[in-house]
């Protein structure tokens, strides 16, 4: 299991969109995506000390935030992000990319704000932004998104990574 760099996770989902489509990235948008992953990782994973990258996800005003992603974007403002065309797929295990997918194909279908206003309502971004330390840990993370997965969703990427 590897932890990789929170570039290459925001780079993964601006390299999936495809504008022609209208599938399109703006920040707010992508702040959710990397959140569902590492949610979703943490999820099968099952293993706290080993988060999908290890930049902290932070519960802000409009949902969850990776603030290093937040500022790496910030120009863009509400404006989408241009697409990735040179972005090197294989550089995820294959039962990483599978997850990262899975967080793409479901969740990216969703506009921003209603990316936004479901994280509102799950209890890692609440419990987080009702306290004076707005990190959302990797633990608890963990505990909502195993609620979220099957067993067989997880013995999957177990089966994967083995």
């Amino acid at each position: 299991m590897r932890t990789y760099h929170a570039d290459d996770i925001a780079d993964f989902f601006i390299a999936r969109s495809n504008p022609e489509f209208g599938d399109l990235i703006s920040n707010l948008k992508l702040q959710k995506l990397c959140y569902y992953a590492a949610g979703l990782i943490a999820a099968v994973r099952e293993d706290d000390r080993c988060p999908l990258f290890a930049d902290g996800v932070e519960a802000w005003q409009h949902g969850p935030v990776v603030p290093s992603q937040y500022r790496r974007f910030a120009q863009h403002g509400a404006d989408n992000i241009p697409p990735k065309d040179d972005f090197d797929f294989s550089q995820f295990d294959a039962n990483d990319l599978s997850v990262l997918d899975d967080v793409y194909n479901f969740y990216g279908q969703y506009s921003a704000w209603k990316l936004r206003n479901m994280t509102h309502e799950e209890r890692p971004w609440l419990d987080a932004y009702h306290r004076l330390n707005k990190t959302i840990t990797t633990s608890e993370l963990r505990e909502f998104f195993a609620n979220e997965v099957s067993r067989e969703y997880v013995e999957s990427y177990r089966v994967k990574a083995a």
